[in-house]
C-alpha cells in the first residue's frame, strides 16, 4: 500500500521529475482543474480540492516515512492549494483566456506558496500531515483572492 501511497502523494509521478517539485505538481493540477470544470461547472472544482486535500492527508504520511518531513516530492498537497485558486472560476473567456486565466492562477498560487506571506509560515509548524497540506490550503485563498481582484479589474475591460 505505501508504494500506492506514495505515487498518489507524488500526484503519479509529478513530485518526482527534477528541480522544483512543487512547481510541477501545481502545473500538473492545472488539466485536472480544466476536467474537473468540463464535468461540472459548478462543482467538479470544488469536488477536486476536496478530493486532493483527503489524497494529500491519506498519504502524507507514507511520504513523511519514506522522505522524512515536509517532503518536497510530496505534491499533492500543492494540487489541492493550487485547486482552491479556481473555485469561483467560470471558464467563460475562450481558448486563450481560459489559458490565461490558468496560468495567472498557477504564478499567483506559486508565488504565495514559496514565499509564504501572511500567516503562511506558520501553518507549516502544524505537525505532520497538517502542516504539509494547510499552508498549501492558505496559499490557495490569498491565490484566490488575487485572482477575483484581477478577474473583476479585467472584467469591464472586455466587454
Amino acid at each position: 500500500m505505501k508504494p500506492f501511497k506514495l505515487f498518489i502523494g507524488t500526484l503519479f509521478g509529478a513530485g518526482l521529475l527534477p528541480k522544483a517539485p512543487g512547481t510541477w505538481g501545481s502545473l500538473f493540477t492545472l488539466p485536472l482543474i480544466w476536467g474537473a470544470f468540463l464535468i461540472s461547472p459548478l462543482y467538479g472544482i470544488i469536488g477536486l480540492t476536496l478530493l486532493t486535500s483527503i489524497l494529500s492527508l491519506w498519504s502524507a504520511p507514507a511520504a513523511i516515512s519514506e522522505f522524512g518531513d515536509d517532503p518536497s516530492r510530496f505534491v499533492m498537497d500543492e494540487a489541492a492549494g493550487q485547486s482552491l485558486v479556481f473555485i469561483f472560476t467560470a471558464f467563460h473567456y475562450g481558448l486563450y483566456g481560459n489559458i490565461a486565466l490558468l496560468l495567472c492562477g498557477f504564478i499567483l498560487f506559486r508565488i504565495f506558496d514559496v514565499l509564504k506571506p501572511l500567516g503562511i509560515k506558520r501553518l507549516e509548524k502544524f505537525p505532520g500531515k497538517f502542516g504539509i497540506l494547510f499552508d498549501d490550503l492558505l496559499s490557495g485563498v490569498y491565490a484566490l483572492l488575487c485572482l477575483e481582484l484581477i478577474k473583476g479589474l479585467i472584467a469591464p475591460l472586455l466587454g
